[in-house]
């Protein structure tokens, strides 16, 4: 192996020819394949500009720099593709530099329902350009009586929007709207109102989870036990996490749009999940009811 290494730096520093002696004494011949392979992709993306998004890294030449995005083509193509700085982490250029954005490092990275304060609220639509749409979402909170405190009311429609969002797997939301209205005193003719607040906006990820890498933790198995269920009602303001008894028996795995969708049997009813979170040990579906409840199924691979 070291033999290997040393011979291919060497193709790749063009300090040797492929008809080398010492290329010549390397086998088996599928040694002599994989040199060839590694010193072309190296060569390739020595030749070009490589950028490393939230989700890949492509060889491209990049063409401009923008205020919020980079502009680039592919290798061959005249065609030009852009990148909202968002989804990028760093260009390494063909020069050797490397230039990095701090738009992508902004957001932060959520691992379970319980990081649902970790969740970015935006209300400038550029923010979220180039991210992954997940769903509409949307919270209303309203106060118990006309005493009710308007800033506590509005924090738990924040709350509320926030634990929706991480339930799918979201990191930022977009507010489209917000509309609040403070308590109102009634009168002889005229009764009283609570303050409310009520939200809408759109839920983006700023990764896409891997459909493939997912497979492979599942192992060539489809029957598994739910660990733990959250709820998450419409009146709710808070999600409730109970222990859960149930089995899961997947039958189907999709790809659509801008998520991993599951089609499984709980308890012999047939649904319809979104993916929201994997790890090595355990993954999350999310699904809503025909009430508009929002659940999570933690569930151990």
């Amino acid at each position: 192996m070291k033999k290997l290494i040393f011979v291919l730096q060497k193709v790749i520093n063009n300090e040797i020819n492929l008809n080398s002696n010492i290329f010549v004494e390397i086998k088996p011949m599928k040694s002599k394949i994989l040199i060839l392979s590694l010193a072309f992709s190296s060569f390739s993306f020595a030749q070009m500009d490589t950028i490393y998004s939230n989700n890949e890294k492509l060889a491209i030449n990049v063409k401009e720099i923008t205020e919020d995005a980079v502009k680039f083509t592919y290798p061959n193509e005249d065609f030009i593709n852009t990148f909202y700085k968002n989804t990028i982490n760093k260009i390494v250029f063909k020069s050797g530099r490397v230039q990095t954005f701090n738009e992508s490092s902004s957001f932060n990275k959520l691992t379970s329902i319980r990081d649902y304060d970790k969740v970015t609220i935006s209300n400038v639509e550029s923010e979220v350009k180039g991210l992954f749409k997940i769903a509409d979402v949307g919270a209303k909170a309203k106060g118990g009586s006309t005493f009710s405190s308007m800033e506590k009311v509005r924090n738990r429609a924040y709350n509320k929007i926030k634990m929706q969002s991480a339930m799918m797997g979201a990191n930022v939301v977009y507010l489209a709207h917000q509309n609040t209205e403070g308590n109102k005193m009634g009168g002889y003719w005229q009764a009283g109102s609570t303050t409310e607040t009520i939200l809408t906006g759109v839920a983006y990820s700023n990764i896409l989870l891997d459909l493939n890498d997912f497979k492979t933790k599942l192992i060539s198995k489809n029957s598994f036990n739910v660990l733990k269920e959250y709820r998450l009602g419409t009146s709710n303001m808070e999600y409730t996490e109970t222990t859960s008894n149930k089995s899961i028996v997947i039958k189907e795995i999709l790809k659509e749009n801008n998520g991993v969708f599951i089609i499984a049997d709980v308890d012999k009813k047939e649904i319809k999940f979104r993916l929201s979170y994997y790890n090595e040990s355990n993954f999350s579906l999310y699904y809503k009811d025909k009430s508009d409840a929002n659940y999570l199924y933690e569930i151990q691979f």
